[in-house]
């Protein structure tokens, strides 16, 4: 039996405030939410939407170092973008607030103390990296070293952005603090631990029995943890940013990040209803429903339900519609590597055209698995669906109306069949749509809204009204009453994903009191009911458009790839023996020629103490012949004769290749005699 809810609190994952917010977010989460909330607002029903930004944090700590900056300079400059963003966006939240505010730090250092007070955490001591020139423990991000897969000399100590395995800072050879440089130590320090391990068996069975109707992305993913066995964690960090911990003896350590950002819902419920907030989330008649991406599930279904459980007053999430990822153009977003297409940007280049990536991004989106954007898609779905569909069959239903009626609803005279049959497709539009919003399919709900638009393109069409005002004017009034009517009905269908759009078709018109309950009804519009001047909703996207977000994306490909370090691995270890059979001089260079016919080797003639020997090198696109002549160099001198183009080289000089592939020669920092070994 389905239980009967009085209100909604739907609450939106909280994005992270060290950057700005791109296509994947719009599209994992908020969209998603917002579809919601509209259409649960659209019903009359009683809803609060929360949002805010997640500020506390290793990432936005080693943002700040490197620009130089306060954390908290950090924090202010990107929640600012981010709330505009969504504003832009049309992303219709209730509040949108901080972590960083002083309500938050009030809640969750409450929150902490309730638990700590009522001995639902463990104590536990363990060695942590230190950096004693920095005198602080380091967090994982903090420290880099030799990744023990690939070589790569600059791993953290979280994952391999070369390899991308993930990793433990102890997996790390060489191991140095990012901080000061130095090698850091193993160094005792105490922290509290939320021992998941203590509430598996309820969750176990309020997850996997009592809520198998979830997504089978989030209920599977759920599962997977589940039998894994859950271990206790950690909701204390030795960091000096973020909430500090509530106790006496915990001096230099804040309320981990996990553990504080998603007390941010509740205090940010505080801070928008300070007399009332406790009826959205401690009555059993209040539905919670959390839109997140994937890499948050277990936090939102897991982590945060056992801290509410454990705090004994809180009601438990409802449901968890959790989405996958969007990638872009075959690739996954990435903020560092700038493979986005960021909000703002977006605004700039499409300025009011909200409501088509709105569109693109529901119809693509990543609802059970990974999806993909591309610019060509979005082109097609603009010009093929939303200016040939509904945005025509808009706009010739309310210009025939101006033309033939004088802005004015005409009545509706005998219906035909087909006007019958027409009527028939689309009267049950509200219970399909309805039921694909109550289980979270958002792409199959905008696809069902604008399947009522192709009714109303197609009847058009085949009626010809134009054609029939020739002859039968009384006709035309039936055909013209009957698109008006789909028009309106069109205005309450895609409220929930389109609302700049829906808000110009109210205008034009004239209906600013359409209700979900009247999706379906065929007489929204009374007869002499006056209509608004209208104009075109949408506009085709030129080749060229798309062509420029294109390139712009290909430049940021070819820019990461020219600033990529490519790490060559390090090669199987030798016996000193071995080393020790190579012969390594210093020589004086005494001519150097570009070879004929060979455009990347010069031939060299090296003084090498005992006699003058010819050397083959491959450098010529980076050195001058004529500068090298009186330089030293150093080489093998031991390597065994090649020929090369007809040459006998009897040695190899020794150089650097770097991360750009340029070489550069090897050279002692000051002038020896000629032949000085080299060892």
């Amino acid at each position: 039996m389905t239980k009967k809810y009085n209100r909604t609190l739907v609450t939106s994952a909280l994005p992270y405030a060290n950057g700005p917010v791109h296509i994947g977010h719009l599209a994992g989460v908020y969209i998603p939410a917002d579809i919601y909330v509209r259409y649960l607002r659209l019903k009359g029903e009683e809803v609060i939407h929360i949002g805010g930004s997640d500020e506390h944090g290793v990432p936005i700590t080693i943002r700040a170092k490197k620009e130089g900056v306060t954390p908290q300079d950090v924090v202010d400059k990107y929640h600012a973008i981010i709330k505009k963003s969504f504003a832009d966006f049309g992303i219709a939240f209730d509040i949108y607030s901080r972590t960083s505010s002083e309500i938050h730090k009030e809640t969750a250092s409450d929150f902490f103390l309730k638990l700590y007070n009522k001995g639902e955490f463990e104590e536990k001591t363990s060695e942590q990296y230190y950096d004693e020139e920095a005198r602080m423990f380091l967090a994982d991000r903090y420290i880099m070293g030799e990744c023990p897969h690939c070589g790569n000399p600059n791993a953290y100590g979280d994952q391999c952005e070369s390899c991308g395995t993930s990793l433990s800072p102890t997996d790390l050879k060489n191991p140095r603090s990012t901080i000061s440089g130095s090698t850091p130590v193993m160094r005792e320090t105490k922290h509290w631990y939320l021992p998941l391990d203590k509430h598996e068996s309820w969750l176990r069975r309020w997850i996997l029995e009592d809520h198998k109707e979830w997504k089978p992305n989030v209920y599977g993913q759920c599962k997977s943890w589940l039998d894994m066995g859950l271990q206790p964690r950690a909701v204390s960090r030795d960091l000096d940013w973020g909430v500090p911990v509530p106790l006496p003896d915990a001096q230099g350590k804040v309320l981990y990040v996990w553990f504080d950002a998603p007390i941010g819902y509740i205090s940010n419920t505080i801070e928008l209803l300070p007399d009332s907030w406790e009826k959205w989330w401690k009555s059993e008649d209040t539905k919670l429903v959390h839109f997140i991406g994937k890499d948050n599930i277990v936090f939102h279904c897991i982590v945060f339900p056992a801290m509410l459980k454990a705090e004994g007053s809180f009601i438990l999430p409802e449901n968890v519609p959790a989405n996958e990822f969007l990638n872009l153009e075959g690739d996954k977003i990435s903020t560092s590597r700038n493979w986005a297409v960021w909000l703002h940007e977006y605004l700039e280049d499409f300025p009011g055209q909200q409501d088509i990536l709105r569109y693109v991004l529901t119809a693509n989106a990543p609802e059970t698995k990974d999806n993909d954007f591309t610019w060509k898609d979005f082109q097609a779905r603009n010009n093929n669906e939303l200016v040939a569909i509904l945005g025509n069959f808009i706009n010739r239903a309310l210009v025939l109306t101006q033309k033939y009626f004088d802005n004015k609803v005409p009545q509706a005279n005998e219906l035909t069949d087909y006007d019958k049959e027409t009527l028939e497709e689309f009267a049950d539009v509200k219970t399909v749509v309805e039921s694909y919003l109550n289980t979270f399919r958002f792409r199959d709900a905008q696809k069902e809204a604008m399947n009522l638009a192709r009714i109303g393109n197609k009847y058009l069409a085949d009626t010809e009204p134009w054609k029939v005002a020739k002859a039968d004017m009384a006709r035309v009034e039936t055909i013209l009453n009957i698109a008006l009517q789909i028009t309106a009905n069109l205005a309450i269908a895609f409220e929930p994903f389109l609302p700049f759009s829906v808000k110009k078709i109210r205008q034009f018109i004239n209906m600013e009191n359409l209700t979900w309950d009247q999706l379906g009804r065929i007489d929204l519009l009374p007869v002499g009911h006056q209509l608004n001047a209208s104009e075109l909703l949408f506009s085709k996207i030129e080749d060229e458009t798309i062509e420029k977000q294109v390139q712009k994306l290909l430049d940021t490909k070819k820019a990461n790839e020219a600033t990529e370090v490519k790490v060559v691995p390090q090669k199987a270890n030798i016996a000193f023996d071995d080393f020790a059979k190579l012969d390594l001089r210093v020589g004086t260079v005494l001519e150097c020629i570009k070879m004929p016919k060979a455009d990347k080797l010069l031939q060299f003639l090296i003084d090498d103490g005992m006699s003058k020997r010819t050397i083959i090198s491959g450098i010529a696109a980076w050195y001058k012949p004529e500068d090298l002549v009186g330089k030293q160099v150093c080489f093998v001198a031991n390597l065994e004769p090649r020929k090369l183009k007809g040459v006998e080289s009897q040695g190899m000089l020794l150089s650097v290749e770097d991360t750009d592939g340029t070489l550069s020669l090897i050279q002692p920092p000051k002038n020896v005699t000629p032949g000085s070994q080299i060892g």
